[in-house]
C-alpha cells in the first residue's frame, strides 16, 4: 500500500545514526534509485555522492543482481548455515577466494559489517587458544576507528561519541593514535608524505603489555567513517611489518574499502600488503542484501582445522550466516564488478577526481582536501562554539540542492558510486562547491 506525505507516520520509526526529532520536522526521504542517482520523495533528482552508505560500487538498481535475486529466492529462500548447506554459500566462497589477494580465503559470512568485525576478534582470540597461546586476549584499535557497532568492534573503535554512551565496553582493549595530522598534511594528494611513525607507537603497547597478551590490531587501511583519513606513506608497512614480528594478527576492516573503492579490489591490493584477516560488507552484495565476511589466510584456517574431525571448529555464527539470497546478490555484484571492470575505474577516474576535490581549496572554510582512489573529504572549519553545525547544514542544503553526501562532524565525506562519469563527478563537485558557499556566514 502506497502513502502519500500528508499520512505518512514518521513517528514510530527509531531511526539508527540519527537525530530523530530534527529529521521528522524536515523529513529526506527518498523513493527510487538508478545509476549514479537518487529520486526523492517529491521527485527531484539527487545525484548520489557517497553510495548509499559507502556500498553501492555498482550503481543503483543493477537489473543484473535483483534478478539474480529474485531467481533465488523463488528456487530457494532461507536456509540454515548449521549443519547444513546450500551450494549458492559454497559457489560465493570460490568466487569471492579467487578475488582476494595472496592466500586470504576461506570466508565466514555473517549479516553486516559490525558483525564482521566482531566475528574476526573472536577468530584472532581463539586462533592463539588453539596454538597454546591462551594469554593473547589484548585487542588492539586505533583512535577515530570505526569498526561498526557491536560490542567488539565499538571497544576496538576510536570515535568518541560512538563510544561513551555505553560504558567501559570491553576490556582489555587499546588504541594507538590516529594518523591526522593538518599541521604537516593538510590538501594532501593521496597518500600523505608525514606520520608514518605513528605506527611505532605500537612498540610502545607491547612493551607496556607484552606482546605474548596481543591477539591482534585492527584498522581501516583508510579510516572512512570519520572523514576519510588517508594512511601515511609507509605507514600500514610498519604496522605490517612490527605484528608479524610480534606474533600479532594484523585485521585490515575493508568494509568501506573493498571492492574497489581505492581502484583495485582490496585496500590490501592496493597497499601490496597480505593482513592475516579481512572484515568484508557494503559492496560485497552492492549493498542490495545485507551481507559481510571475514576472510583469514590458509594458516589460520588450517589451525581450526586440526582438531578432531566431529569437533565444532568455531562456535560461532547467525541464523542469517550464508543467506541464499545474499549469496545470489554477491555473486551477481562480482560478475558486474568484473564484467565492467569497476574494480579498477577509480584508477581510471584518479586523476579527474582529485583534481575536482582540491579545487575546491580557497572556498570559504575549507582547512583540508583528503583524496584516495574514489574518497575524498572536504573539511570544513567549525562555527566557533558550535561544532557539528555547519557539517550538517551543510547536508541538508545539498540536499536540497541535489546532491547526496555525507558528513562526519564538520567533514563532507564523498565517495560515489564506480560507474560515475566526469561529467558527473564536476556536476557532483559544483553542488558541493555550491553548498560551501551557502554555510559560510553560519
Amino acid at each position: 500500500m502506497s502513502t502519500t506525505k500528508s499520512d505518512l507516520d514518521l513517528q514510530t520509526y527509531w531511526m539508527p545514526f540519527t537525530a530523530n526529532r530534527q529529521f521528522k520536522g524536515a523529513p529526506r526521504l527518498v523513493k527510487s534509485a538508478e545509476g549514479v542517482y537518487y529520486r526523492s520523495r517529491d521527485g527531484r533528482r539527487l545525484i548520489d555522492g557517497i553510495s548509499g552508505m559507502w556500498c553501492v560500487n555498482a550503481g543503483h538498481g543493477r537489473t543484473e543482481i535483483v534478478e539474480a535475486v529474485q531467481r533465488q529466492v523463488a528456487e530457494l529462500d532461507y536456509a540454515p548455515s548449521f549443519q547444513v548447506g546450500h551450494p549458492a554459500a559454497f559457489e560465493l566462497a570460490t568466487e569471492l577466494s579467487a578475488v582476494l589477494p595472496g592466500d586470504l580465503g576461506h570466508p565466514f559470512f555473517v549479516n553486516s559489517g559490525s558483525e564482521a568485525v566482531d566475528t574476526a576478534l573472536k577468530i584472532a582470540i581463539a586462533y592463539h587458544r588453539r596454538r597454546g597461546e591462551a594469554g593473547r586476549t589484548r585487542l588492539i584499535g586505533r583512535e577515530r576507528g570505526y569498526h561498526g557497532v557491536g560490542f567488539g568492534g565499538t571497544s576496538v573503535g576510536g570515535i568518541g561519541p560512538n563510544r561513551t554512551p555505553y560504558g567501559p565496553l570491553l576490556p582489555g582493549v587499546d588504541h594507538l593514535p590516529h594518523t591526522h595530522d593538518p599541521e604537516r598534511n593538510a590538501f594532501s594528494r593521496g597518500q600523505p608524505k608525514h606520520g608514518a611513525e605513528r605506527a611505532n607507537v605500537l612498540l610502545d603497547l607491547i612493551a607496556l603489555h607484552g606482546a605474548e597478551t596481543i591477539a591482534a590490531v585492527i584498522v581501516e587501511p583508510v579510516a572512512g567513517s570519520t572523514g576519510v583519513l588517508v594512511p601515511p606513506i609507509g605507514y600500514l608497512e610498519r604496522l605490517r611489518e612490527i605484528t608479524a614480528a610480534h606474533g600479532i594478527l594484523l585485521i585490515f576492516d575493508e568494509v568501506i574499502t573493498g571492492f574497489g573503492r581505492l581502484g583495485s579490489p582490496f585496500a590490501a591490493t592496493h597497499f601490496d600488503l597480505l593482513p592475516d584477516m579481512v572484515t568484508l560488507a557494503k559492496g560485497l552484495t552492492n549493498g542490495t542484501v545485507p551481507m559481510g565476511a571475514v576472510a583469514v589466510r590458509d594458516e589460520i584456517f588450517d589451525t581450526f582445522m586440526a582438531g578432531p574431525e566431529g569437533a565444532i571448529e568455531l562456535t560461532h555464527g547467525y541464523t542469517c550466516s550464508g543467506c541464499p539470497l545474499a549469496c545470489a546478490a554477491a555473486r551477481a555484484a562480482l560478475e558486474v564488478y568484473r564484467r565492467d571492470g569497476l574494480l579498477t575505474r577509480a584508477a581510471e577516474l584518479g586523476e579527474h577526481w582529485q583534481s575536482a576535490a582540491h579545487d575546491l581549496r580557497g572556498r570559504p572554510h575549507v582547512i583540508d582536501i583528503r583524496n584516495i582512489g574514489l574518497t575524498a573529504a572536504i573539511e570544513l572549519a567549525p562555527v566557533p562554539g558550535k561544532p557539528t553545525v555547519r557539517g550538517m547544514t551543510a547536508l541538508r542544503r545539498a540536499f536540497r540542492k541535489g546532491a547526496f553526501i555525507r558528513v562526519t562532524g564538520d567533514t563532507i565525506a564523498l565517495a560515489p558510486p564506480l560507474p560515475i562519469t566526469p561529467a558527473q563527478i564536476d556536476e557532483l563537485f559544483a553542488l558541493v562547491a555550491e553548498t560551501i558557499e551557502e554555510v559560510a556566514d553560519l
